[in-house]
């Protein structure tokens, strides 16, 4: 218990601390982000911190596996690590110079697939008595919904904080999840994700003293997508309660992306349309909302998630009752138009 104590503040403080080192390099060789019509901030600001997640959580979920320190199959951990690798350097690369959306989503597109291929076998989706188990519809699916996820990450990286507390009360809700079902090494897994966010977040935290930037948002949503995969293979937690807990960034960003869709605007283009750039605007304060967002994931989607997966057979209908109050407020704030 001590030794993983240890752990845990370890990966905190390393992940604290490369993020003010990289900070330092940012302001030293000017790589900041700089505001334009599109932006929600108004200052340069440095950017590329969320690195310090990607080096610090890849190393410390190796390093337990390399160990035996964890009772997770290999294949699982090494899945994880090359395939978020190869998001997190797309990422990386295409914050430095600005890579072809074409290029992008092939680049995610190998990585998703590529982890599927490795893995024993995908997750069964459960609809009420009905199990979805089909080989190539189960990879089709899973292949897009792992490319969404990642981008989604992307698009709602927008405002002070808010990535880095999704990320940290999903993954926090996910081990308080797993704990319950004695599933303590995936529970752990969880933890350090949130543990090497929360170090970075001290330094994003509004107002943001450093950005993420795409190498850490993609990952981050990539990884949070194959944990629910990997997790649900060995029956720690099911899908269904994965999607609640991250049903905010799902159903802002499918909302807003549908609706530009339907307006005929470049879907993949930046924009400040989704409805927490609009609310930060409206409310005139980054922090109000990602506190918002936080509330939400603890008081209102961590219950439902719990009873998803006390009753898998009426996992849909409990789906739909958790997010259909976030589809509501998502059309109401009016995400995916310009209005404000």
């Amino acid at each position: 218990m001590l030794v993983m104590l240890a752990l845990c503040l370890f990966v905190f403080v390393a992940s604290y601390t490369l993020t003010g080192w990289i900070r330092r390099y940012a302001l030293n060789k000017s790589v900041l982000d700089v505001p334009n019509a599109r932006s929600s901030h108004a200052t340069p600001t440095p950017r590329g911190g969320g690195l310090s997640v990607v080096l610090v959580f890849l190393s410390a979920i190796g390093g337990l596996s390399f160990f035996d320190s964890i009772a997770i199959e290999p294949v699982y951990v090494a899945g994880m690590i090359l395939s978020g690798a190869l998001v997190a350097a797309i990422g990386f690369w295409d914050d430095h110079v600005s890579i072809s959306a074409k290029w992008r989503f092939l680049v995610h597109f190998i990585a998703s697939a590529g982890v599927l291929l490795i893995l024993p076998e995908l997750p069964e989706i459960q609809f009420f008595t009905i199990s979805l188990s089909g080989k190539s519809l189960l990879f089709a699916f899973y292949t897009f919904m792992l490319v969404w996820l990642l981008n989604l990450y992307n698009f709602m990286d927008g405002i002070d904080g808010i990535a880095g507390v999704e990320v940290i009360t999903t993954a926090a809700s996910a081990s308080l999840l797993l704990v319950l079902q004695s599933q303590n090494d995936w529970a752990l897994v969880m933890i350090l994700l949130a543990l090497s966010v929360a170090g970075f977040l001290v330094w994003n935290w509004p107002p943001a003293k450093i950005f993420m930037g795409d190498a850490c948002s993609g990952f981050l949503g990539f990884t949070l997508g194959l944990l629910a995969l990997t997790s649900s293979i060995t029956g720690a937690l099911n899908v269904w309660s994965w999607w609640i807990l991250l049903s905010v960034f799902i159903v802002d960003a499918t909302v807003t992306l549908l609706r530009r869709i339907a307006m005929g605007e470049v879907w993949h283009e930046a924009h400040r349309s989704h409805a927490y750039q609009i609310l930060s605007r409206r409310l005139m304060s980054h922090k109000k909302v990602t506190q918002g967002v936080l509330a939400i994931n603890v008081f209102w989607l961590l219950p439902w998630a719990y009873l998803t997966a006390k009753l898998p057979t009426w996992a849909p209908i409990i789906c739909v009752v958790a997010m259909a109050p976030l589809f509501v407020a998502a059309l109401m704030i009016g995400a995916g138009t310009t209005n404000d």
